[in-house]
């Protein structure tokens, strides 16, 4: 009788090691590019060196940068915003995507409304809350709470719409009502489309939190988006380009963490291979 060689963990873990060099490569070279390009539109003298400076002294820039307290601190500021934004972004687009989700006639009250507060560029609501809120803290909490819960509402909203009736009725079924048939049935059933406005609305807390740290300097809170400015205000090109790349790594970042739990859940729900 013949027997199966059996499968060693050090080939799996080849294989995994492998798959992951797949992934990063692709990165890694569009990396490569887009510093190659910036090289070379320095090098052509579109603008001067002082107003757009080459990649080497911005990255030495952001070496110093990393080695400043000041620096770490603005960091924990912009992030505490983030969090405090986002999560309350988080709480109100969740009742209101659930109850517009369920109460028909809420839904053809405001629906439109949420859908249309999703399109309103962030930087439109500065005015109102800076008449609201002066030129503090509440002001840019407001905006990036109004840029993030409509995204998160209508992620909800988009996914319990999509729930199979007869998932609804097997669970009214089996004594599923009122919170528990939202807790067993329509949120798990709804989890991967909400995931999906969990991350978009990041993108825009994120996009708004950046527009009003650059708006609404607050005294004593000095900010990724207000080091920013002042570097803008002294020209120094390399310190304003460095904390650029700050942002950006920081979202892609967060990115990447929505993207790992959207893929988990989605593989766990039998939406895409076990092996993607």
């Amino acid at each position: 009788m013949a027997v199966d060689a059996p499968i060693t963990p050090g080939a799996s873990s080849l294989d995994r090691e492998l798959a992951g060099l797949g992934a990063l490569w692709p990165k890694l070279a569009a990396i490569g590019v887009g510093l190659l390009v910036w090289q070379i539109v320095v090098w052509s003298q579109w603008r001067p060196d002082y107003v757009l400076p080459g990649p080497v002294p911005v990255f030495k820039e952001l070496g110093n940068q990393l080695e400043q307290a000041s620096f770490w601190h603005a960091i924990g500021i912009t992030l505490q915003r983030a969090a405090i934004g986002y999560a309350l972004a988080v709480l109100i687009g969740s009742l209101l995507g659930a109850a517009v989700a369920r109460v028909r006639p809420l839904r053809r009250a405001i629906g439109s409304l949420i859908t249309g507060l999703q399109t309103m560029p962030s930087i439109v609501w500065f005015p109102l809350a800076i008449l609201l809120f002066k030129l503090g803290e509440g002001a840019i909490l407001f905006v990036v709470v109004l840029g993030a819960a409509p995204s998160v509402a209508n992620g909800l909203i988009s996914g319990i719409d999509h729930i199979p009736p007869l998932m609804l009725r097997s669970g009214r079924v089996l004594g599923a009502r009122g919170l528990g048939l939202f807790r067993f049935v329509i949120l798990p059933a709804a989890l991967p489309a909400f995931v999906g406005g969990l991350k978009q609305g990041w993108a825009f807390a994120w996009r708004s939190l950046m527009a009003g740290e650059l708006l609404v300097i607050v005294a004593n809170r000095p900010s990724i988006g207000a080091r920013l400015e002042f570097a803008r205000q002294f020209s120094q090109a390399e310190a304003l380009l460095a904390l650029m790349i700050v942002v950006l790594v920081i979202g892609i970042l967060a990115d990447s963490v929505f993207s790992a739990a959207d893929r988990s859940i989605r593989r766990r729900w039998g939406l895409i291979e076990p092996t993607s």
